[in-house]
């Protein structure tokens, strides 16, 4: 081989390179299989739900609260200001959500629901919540009547950011 078709082999052969070499960081920054940032706009742990995937918070290992409630609930509305400054307050250390029952009324089916604001507690393992004092703290928790297996744990009206703040530090909130 002469030594002008030397220079082209090496000439092709870095050009693949380069081509190969920028690809694949192309592919790695675009790459839709990440795991989401615990401190971005992703839709896990923004505050408003319209829907809710128990499995996918669940996947966390985070303690998770769900506010059902509505924009134009009085008792609600008090809450929303708490929920909202502990959603940016704890992001990457809990999962506080909130849906608006009357406008995506879908994302509350399956829970036992008899008014507004209801929260549901999840503890860091995706467990129910089991609180140390549910009657205290005026939790009710649900069995399954098939399995008898704790399914829900939830309060009925609105709680205090302290109150909120006791209950994920006893559902594994590390602080």
């Amino acid at each position: 081989m002469n030594k002008g078709n030397k220079q082209s082999l090496v000439r092709i052969v870095l050009s693949i390179l380069i081509i190969l070499s920028v690809s694949g960081i192309w592919y790695v920054k675009n790459s839709n299989d990440k795991e989401p940032e615990i401190g971005s706009d992703h839709p896990d742990f923004v505050l408003e739900a319209t829907e809710i995937d128990m499995e996918q918070l669940k996947s966390y290992g985070l303690p998770i609260i769900i506010d059902f409630g509505a924009d134009s609930c009085d008792p609600c509305k008090e809450m929303a200001p708490v929920l909202k400054e502990l959603n940016e307050e704890l992001r990457g250390k809990a999962i506080i959500k909130f849906v608006d029952v009357w406008k995506y009324p879908e994302a509350a089916k399956g829970y036992p629901l008899s008014l507004i604001p209801t929260q549901m507690f999840f503890d860091k393992d995706g467990k129910p919540y089991t609180p140390s004092d549910p009657a205290g703290l005026g939790m009710t928790m649900y069995q399954s009547e098939k399995t008898n297996e704790h399914v829900f744990t939830m309060h009925e009206g609105g709680m205090t950011k302290e109150q909120l703040l006791d209950v994920l530090i006893e559902m594994g909130l590390e602080e």
